[in-house]
């Protein structure tokens, strides 16, 4: 305990003569060296009452014991509180004092043996981390890795996988035919068409990467467009336009002909349906080989995707050569001005060009057989034109439609119209002889004969259409 304050304190009170002149310092100096000596922090109580002893108590002996001894022999010294006097503040302070009592140091617990010890540490650290933090979210994520785990399982079981190792390519497919085979199920189509779709699909692709598939001269690859082309477009053919086909059976089963229809609707998906409706409702599945205008070959990927699909330029020497190989040639003689023409003008054939059609057919001696298409003019009824935007882009006409371009790429989505495509008798040609073809006036009497039958068919039509919808 220091005794340097006591002397100057005596000194002083020697110097005075009396206790009672001491300053309040000499006071507050007397007190604090009377009291215990504690860390800085600890202020004594008023009056200073001593801790009851307690009798030590000796630790076990053993290796617990040791560890803890190891453990706090380890530990930083506890820093020596510097010999000063307390503050004056905390003097004057005496109800904080009388409530605060001396801090006790708690006994170091015996540690346990440190790998056991620490693992179960770690152990009870992660059960409270999870249960605490996330243990909802692994509950969740637990529930759905174990039903994912199960179905796996069933798929596998169904497999009947034969390699213990690695499962080879036909086991694989196997597996993805499970797979399609338990959706299909679910949403309610049958297992069997979903296999055979998917035995055609990989039969394709197989084609496609072995180069077993023919493209002839016009490049029309008949394989392309069974498996894609046409699957592509049977979804507006079946559900969206709900296409009714009638007089089928005026196409020929085999050798060529012509078949010449009006066009209209903004965008040429008169051509395309028919294209579906004489490869799907005939009974020979006879391909259609478009004539399309140069427009069409220019553009980027249609251009291409047309070629593929059996479409050529509309000339009269392709015309020609398609036809005297027996091929079954379609064709729309109104070109731009059918399908650009405003709303107000639907189903009224505009001028069949200059016959050129005819003399193809009268030289290939072919019958030509016209086509009427209702429904076509409503799925984008043009109420306006924009000429500078259509020569800025070098099209035709540029429409303005209820829905473009207000809506902008959804003004691009046909309406559902209700379509009836009618195949009407065919007109002979083969009588006339090859020579015809050079008759002007011949030519010009089979043109409109060809473009009246089609306009009245087309009245027929309307007048059997209940709605434009239904």
């Amino acid at each position: 305990m220091p005794t340097a304050p006591v002397e100057v304190s005596a000194a002083r009170r020697d110097a005075s003569g009396s206790t009672s002149d001491r300053t309040l310092d000499e006071v507050i100096e007397a007190a604090v060296t009377e009291g215990p000596t504690e860390p800085e922090s600890v202020v004594p109580t008023v009056p200073p009452t001593e801790p009851p002893v307690e009798p030590p108590v000796e630790p076990p002996v053993g290796p617990a014991t040791e560890a803890s001894t190891e453990l706090v022999e380890d530990l930083p010294a506890e820093p020596t509180p510097p010999k000063s006097r307390p503050s004056r503040a905390s003097v004057r302070s005496p109800r904080r004092a009388a409530t605060s009592g001396p801090t006790r140091l708690r006994a170091v617990p015996p540690v346990p043996d440190a790998p056991a010890g620490a693992a179960a540490a770690r152990e009870a650290a992660t059960r409270h981390t999870q249960a605490g933090a996330g243990g909802g979210w692994e509950q969740a994520l637990t529930a759905v890795q174990s039903r994912a785990e199960k179905l796996v399982g069933a798929v596998l079981e169904g497999a009947e996988l034969t390699s213990e190792a690695r499962p080879g390519p036909a086991e694989l497919v196997e597996l993805a035919v499970n797979v399609l085979r338990a959706a299909a199920t679910s949403a309610g189509v049958p297992a069997e068409e979903v296999e055979r779709q998917v035995a055609e699909t990989l039969a394709y692709l197989r084609r496609r990467l072995s180069g077993d598939y023919v493209v002839d001269e016009f490049g029309f690859d008949e394989d392309y467009t069974v498996n894609v082309h046409l699957p592509l477009l049977r979804p507006l053919y079946k559900s969206w336009f709900r296409v009714e086909v009638r007089g089928i059976e005026n196409i020929p089963d085999e050798g060529g002909a012509l078949v010449v229809g009006n066009h209209s609707g903004t965008i040429a998906l008169d051509s395309l349906m028919t294209q579906v409706a004489v490869y799907d409702e005939h009974p020979r599945h006879r391909h259609l080989r478009m004539l399309g205008a140069d427009l069409v070959f220019q553009l980027p990927f249609i251009g291409t995707m047309a070629r593929r699909s059996g479409t050529t330029l509309a000339a009269n020497t392709d015309a020609e050569r398609l036809l005297g190989s027996g091929a079954l040639v379609g064709v729309w003689p109104e070109g731009f001005k059918g399908v650009g023409k405003p709303f107000s003008e639907r189903y009224k054939l505009q001028r069949f060009g200059r016959g050129g059609f005819v003399s193809a057919a009268l030289r290939a001696g072919v019958p030509i057989v016209p086509v009427s298409i209702v429904g076509a003019e409503e799925i984008y009824p043009i109420l306006g034109n924009m000429p500078a935007v259509a020569r800025l882009f070098g099209m035709p006409y540029a429409p303005i439609t209820p829905t473009f371009p207000l809506l902008g790429p959804l003004g691009l989505v046909p309406l559902p119209s209700k379509w009836l495509i009618e195949f009407g008798p065919p007109i002979d040609t083969s009588s006339f002889g090859p020579e015809a073809a050079d008759d002007p006036m011949l030519v010009f009497d089979l043109t409109d004969q060809v473009r009246e039958t089609i306009q009245q068919t087309l009245y027929s039509l309307l007048m059997q259409r209940k709605s434009v919808f239904l």
